[in-house]
């Protein structure tokens, strides 16, 4: 097999991956009434009961603001989060979980979370899992660069 031939098979199973990620994990928390990408900003806010800006979660979740505005108006719609100007900068939105929203990321979400790691990981070592988070944090590295010098705007 050649250098290219295995990037390509690579890659093509990267891409699998993710969207068997988002296939099965929406169907993981669909009775909380989330899907991954819902389940990415509630992760990403869990960790800033404060809030974040809208910019600082797009470069979090590596996504574009305004593909995240429209998730974060569904959000604010179904009670999860809410959002309002930032005290410190009236320019930018600050965007937290709401109580329902954490109630249903602690209470419903997480149990549902584990099970489907559990799944998911299924006949992974503490060792193939460390050793897979450092070849994919490898490959995020290289992926930013090349983003960086592409000249993408920031935050998608």
């Amino acid at each position: 097999m050649t250098q290219t031939e295995l990037a390509n098979r690579l890659f093509f199973k990267l891409y699998q991956c993710a969207n068997m990620l988002h296939k099965t994990g929406s169907r993981a928390v669909e009775p909380e009434g989330l899907t991954t990408q819902q389940w990415a900003v509630m992760g990403a806010l869990s960790r800033a009961p404060e809030g974040m800006s809208i910019g600082a979660l797009a470069r979090y979740l590596m996504v574009s603001r305004q593909n995240l505005a429209g998730l974060i108006g569904r959000m604010e719609r179904e009670g999860h989060v809410r959002s309002a100007p930032d005290g410190r900068d009236r320019r930018s939105r600050l965007v937290a979980m709401t109580e329902a929203g954490r109630q249903t990321w602690e209470v419903g979400a997480q149990a549902r979370i584990q099970a489907y790691y559990g799944q998911a990981l299924e006949g992974f070592s503490v060792s193939d899992q460390v050793h897979a988070l450092h070849y994919l944090l490898k490959l995020l590295d290289n992926m930013q660069r090349i983003d960086e010098a592409q000249g993408a705007p920031e935050g998608g």
